[in-house]
């Protein structure tokens, strides 16, 4: 069915929100509560929708008084975006999270100024008529001062992610992996996080409690992989998620593309969990981490009948991906994650075999700390070391590769035994006999 271009909804159902806005006004009104005052709409609505909407449900108040606004009984209709926004805007306890909300509101807002100083309709020209314009109206006025106060936000934006760029520098230099968290938003992404970090991190039943990305350092037990990893935990998405918060939220997004392996975490006690794994997928190929290794986790198993969450830990067991089923909650399955996150980094570690000399300690401690260590011998010319590291390492540390002449030296008996026929039918050679 065709989107209305006037109203998004058609009359008829304009009409029957309208009816419905009556008869929850009779019954506010018979309990002495009010009345009802906003229409939330699941859609993103044009400005233009909006205010025919608002003119639509406030027919009585705008015959009353043309300037509506002034009236306690005005019906305000928000579409999503704006109401993420108010949640957004309510969460935003830090600085950084601050400027991003107050961003994307200013953003939203641009489009949407209407005439609310219509005693200021127009600054008036001094020195009589003719000499001077009537000047500009308070509504461009308005827009000048959103549109500057658009920009001084957009600096101090690009100030906050130099500093998230410098953090990340550090943080490669330091040679540990970084998984990000990632999933729709109440999925339990900071509860897993404080489950194996003890952050002390926000995690109520709530959206969006998350805004600021905060990272944490975790050890995992295993010998395939890093004994420390870096853990962040990332703002949670949402279906439709609008663009005015992709563009605010891009220091933070960053995070997410920036990181090694993505951890997904799905609430499989939500009915539509597939629907909302479909669209944090989505979001993560428009903002260009579509192509990283992904761990699927299938949190709040406790929540589930124990016949569903038995059926969950099979699929997962039989995927072809990393997944496993787990209750961040209660800590069932940490030990069967940590598993999967480390097949998921293993592939991240390139093998080596390294003759380190005595004088390296720091580097042998570095392998000890980033990498995955299955021999090593102390030998007479120094420390010879055989595991995986990560590739930036192992490029670093590459002029004590042993393994090269190995394999130079197998290159060459190979080079030697083949028949060289050319030289040999210009007599320089004599001919093999096997």
């Amino acid at each position: 069915q065709e989107v209305n271009p006037r109203t998004y909804i058609g009359t008829g159902k304009v009409k029957e929100a309208q009816a419905l806005i009556d008869d929850i006004n009779k019954q506010l009104e018979k309990r002495g509560e009010g009345h009802c005052c906003t229409v939330v709409f699941d859609a993103e609505l044009y400005p233009g929708q909006q205010k025919a909407l608002e003119n639509a449900f406030n027919k009585k108040v705008i015959e009353n008084d043309f300037l509506g606004s002034d009236q306690e009984d005005v019906v305000k209709v928000v579409d999503r975006t704006a109401l993420i926004l108010d949640i957004f805007a309510q969460h935003a306890k830090t600085r950084e999270g601050k400027l991003q909300v107050d961003l994307a509101l200013h953003e939203y807002r641009k489009p949407r100024l209407t005439r609310m100083w219509t005693h200021l309709e127009r600054q008036s020209g001094s020195g009589g008529v003719g000499l001077r314009g009537p000047g500009e109206t308070q509504l461009e006025v308005d827009k000048r001062i959103l549109r500057d106060r658009i920009i001084v936000l957009k600096n101090k934006i690009d100030d906050v992610q130099k500093q998230r760029d410098l953090h990340r520098r550090g943080r490669k230099k330091g040679g540990l992996p970084v998984l990000a968290l990632v999933g729709y938003t109440n999925a339990g992404k900071s509860t897993l996080l404080n489950c194996l970090t003890k952050a002390g991190i926000l995690a109520e039943n709530i959206l969006f409690a998350t805004l600021d990305p905060t990272t944490r350092r975790v050890k995992l037990p295993g010998y395939k992989t890093h004994p420390e990893v870096l853990l962040t935990d990332t703002v949670g998405f949402i279906q439709k998620l609008p663009t005015q918060l992709v563009a605010a939220f891009r220091a933070t997004l960053e995070e997410v593309k920036e990181a090694d392996v993505l951890v997904h975490i799905v609430d499989v006690s939500n009915p539509c969990w597939r629907k909302q794994e479909v669209s944090v997928t989505n979001v993560l190929e428009d903002i260009g981490a579509g192509d990283k290794p992904v761990v699927r986790v299938f949190n709040k198993l406790d929540l589930l009948d124990p016949e569903d969450a038995e059926m969950l830990r099979y699929e997962a067991a039989c995927a072809e991906d990393f997944s496993v089923g787990i209750s961040s909650l209660t800590g069932e399955g940490l030990s069967d994650f940590v598993a999967v996150v480390e097949d998921a980094l293993s592939g991240l570690l390139v093998p080596v075999e390294l003759e380190l000399p005595y004088s390296c300690g720091q580097e042998v401690n570095l392998l000890h700390e980033v990498g995955s260590i299955e021999v090593i011998d102390y030998r007479e010319k120094g420390t010879y070391v055989l595991g995986r590291v990560p590739r930036s390492v192992a490029m670093k540390l590459d002029k004590y590769s042993v393994a090269e002449d190995d394999e130079a030296t197998i290159d060459k008996e190979n080079e030697s035994d083949e028949i060289d026929w050319v030289s040999l039918g210009r007599g320089r050679h004599e001919k093999k006999t096997h």
